[in-house]
């Protein structure tokens, strides 16, 4: 089905042709009548199959219609950058109809935010900055008529529903609600279903399964060898893109700094790094300036980049949830990916937890060139603490006594 035949305006019909969109996938086809018909929806869909455009164009289509003076539609998110994703496929589409949009995010000043809301026909926010605006700033949206809950299987996981309900608590009663997620355990749909009247069912796909336009492949190895493995197999790629995945924050640094001292341009996306340094990353990753990033979950969501060529898994993820939106981030749209996760003898069972949400089991690879069996570099000595002596203060190493006052004096 067309794009013409879901009844989209020219402008919309427009600008997804200048954007290079042809035809509407599955969840596009199915959400966007239901949505422009004013009922409430409940949508699960694979990662990567359109979900952010089939909320937005519905929406954005009913605002080019009835030019509304102020904000009309609300999108809730988890996170900074899923935000800022939105925010930016609203762009894409809405151009050139006079429609404006913000991001309301922390780690950004309040008092523009007040104002930008105020000027906005759609706000893109994290709860607990919004929460924040509607409670201490004095923001109100009388004129609201749609919320949409994205990826909300981690807005209620993270712990935001107790702030989605105060947000929900503060909107026009008479409003539509849009739920859209990736995943939906059954806890999710009750709190889901808590917040929506008589919500139609949209499912595309199996759930907890990544798309079929993925390649997974898991490579066996020590754990004192996976920088070297990601070395030798980034050598190897033509025009790669890749994104690398690491359990921690402390792992992300560690890793970026070692792949940027071996001669490769890195990124890093974690949570210490300021407001200022996540849009470099991001904006350095989309141009292609870092052509390796390297971040923790919170890039799980919060990346729609076409040309991610691969995913890398540096450390198996703790739950397969996690490993499904992690590789998500390639093979977005019907493009092909591939996903690599590294598994070391410790992390096999939890990769074999994975394969069983997968349904089948992902292919084991070598590198017959690579040396798996090089010994882990010798670990070093930390300089033994003084003995503490019960009565007696020891002085500092490498310091002299100083006298005291008195010695010498009679």
């Amino acid at each position: 089905m067309p794009f013409q035949k879901l009844g989209l305006s020219p402008a919309l019909a427009t600008n997804l042709r200048t954007l290079g969109y042809q035809q509407p996938t599955p969840v596009q086809s199915q959400a966007i009548p239901v949505v422009r018909a004013g009922r409430d929806i409940v949508a699960t869909a694979q990662t990567g199959t359109g979900k952010t455009a089939a909320f937005l164009l519905p929406v954005i289509d009913r605002l080019v219609e009835r030019k509304p003076t102020g904000c009309a539609a609300l999108v809730l998110t988890p996170t900074r950058e899923l935000a800022q994703q939105v925010h930016g496929v609203f762009r894409g589409l809405a151009a050139g109809t006079g429609l404006r949009a913000t991001v309301v995010i922390g780690g950004a000043p309040m008092g523009p935010q007040i104002s930008a809301i105020r000027d906005a026909h759609v706000v893109v926010a994290t709860p607990g900055r919004l929460l924040a605006h509607l409670r201490e700033s004095g923001v109100r949206l009388p004129g609201l008529r749609t919320l949409i809950l994205d990826e909300a299987d981690q807005l209620f996981d993270l712990g935001f529903f107790p702030d989605v309900k105060r947000i929900v608590a503060l909107l026009p009663a008479t409003r539509q609600t849009l739920l859209f997620s990736a995943t939906m355990p059954p806890e999710v749909a009750r709190l889901g279903h808590s917040l929506l009247r008589d919500p139609a069912a949209v499912s595309v796909g199996e759930q907890g399964k990544a798309a079929d336009s993925v390649r997974q492949v898991a490579y066996p190895v020590a754990v004192h060898r996976k920088v070297a493995l990601l070395e030798h197999l980034l050598e190897r790629m033509d025009d790669p893109s890749v994104l690398v995945f690491t359990r921690t924050r402390r792992g992300a640094k560690k890793l970026a700094k070692t792949l940027n001292d071996a001669g490769h341009d890195v990124g890093q996306l974690h949570g210490d790094c300021t407001p200022g340094q996540r849009e470099r990353a991001m904006g350095g990753f989309r141009s292609r300036r870092f052509p390796v990033l390297v971040a923790t979950n919170i890039a799980a969501r919060g990346i729609d980049v076409r040309h991610v060529t691969h995913v890398v898994n540096f450390d198996v993820p703790a739950a397969p949830e996690e490993y499904v939106h992690r590789i998500g981030r390639t093979g977005r749209a019907g493009d092909e990916g591939d996903a690599i996760v590294f598994v070391s003898p410790e992390e096999a069972p939890i990769l074999k937890r994975i394969e069983r949400q997968l349904g089948k089991p992902i292919q084991r690879r070598r590198v017959e060139e690579f040396d798996y069996d090089a010994p882990a570099p010798p670990t070093p000595k930390k300089r033994p603490r003084p003995l503490a002596i019960a009565g007696a203060a020891l002085p500092r190493q490498g310091r002299p006594r100083k006298p005291n006052r008195g010695q010498g004096r009679r």
